[in-house]
């Protein structure tokens, strides 16, 4: 009986063939282009739901304002809710918001003068002798920074508290025109 040797198979002899290779990676293709789209609609929303937060935080500090600060008045920016009351350090709003203009969680946030607002108090007399007069409403608004990117939603608020929202991004003026209550 004669027993032929059986060649000997070394390490670099046994690894994926290139066929196998192109299949795994156009597997992990596919997965992640059905993954992805998921992911930044996650992450919208997550970002949308931080600006109506922030719009719900900016209904709180102007009614706090307004019933120990601006005498009935509300404050016209983020500027003046940022400062604190003569003697005190706390602020009437998170200090991640401290001006308008100001971008936070991928929103532009901004607080006005209501379009029908006239003046309350001037702004000296109010509890932080704000730069601007305490007036008889307010109008806050955030829109994304980019719209898609990170949100499609832009929202706005008054001093009425209810919330609205614009689904075209676009910025809502003052009186919610084209924008819906939030359900």
């Amino acid at each position: 009986m004669h027993v032929t040797a059986r060649p000997r198979v070394g390490v670099l002899d046994t690894g994926f063939t290139l066929v196998e290779l192109l299949i795994v990676v156009a597997i992990i293709g596919i997965l992640a282009a059905v993954a992805i789209p998921g992911i930044l609609r996650s992450r919208i929303a997550s970002l949308e739901a931080a600006a109506i937060g922030s719009m719900r935080a900016i209904n709180s500090a102007e009614t706090t304002y307004a019933s120990s600060c601006g005498h009935g008045g509300y404050a016209q920016t983020l500027d003046d809710l940022s400062k604190p009351a003569a003697g005190s350090a706390q602020l009437f709003i998170s200090p991640d918001v401290p001006a308008n203009g100001v971008a936070k969680s991928g929103y532009i946030m901004n607080v006005s003068a209501d379009a029908s607002a006239s003046v309350v108090v001037v702004g000296s007399l109010t509890c932080n002798t704000a730069t601007h007069d305490a007036v008889s409403g307010y109008f806050a608004e955030a829109h994304p920074v980019s719209v898609g990117v990170s949100g499609q939603r832009s929202f706005a608020t008054d001093a009425r508290g209810s919330l609205y929202a614009m689904t075209s991004g676009a910025i809502i003026a003052p009186g919610m025109s084209g924008a819906s209550p939030i359900r």
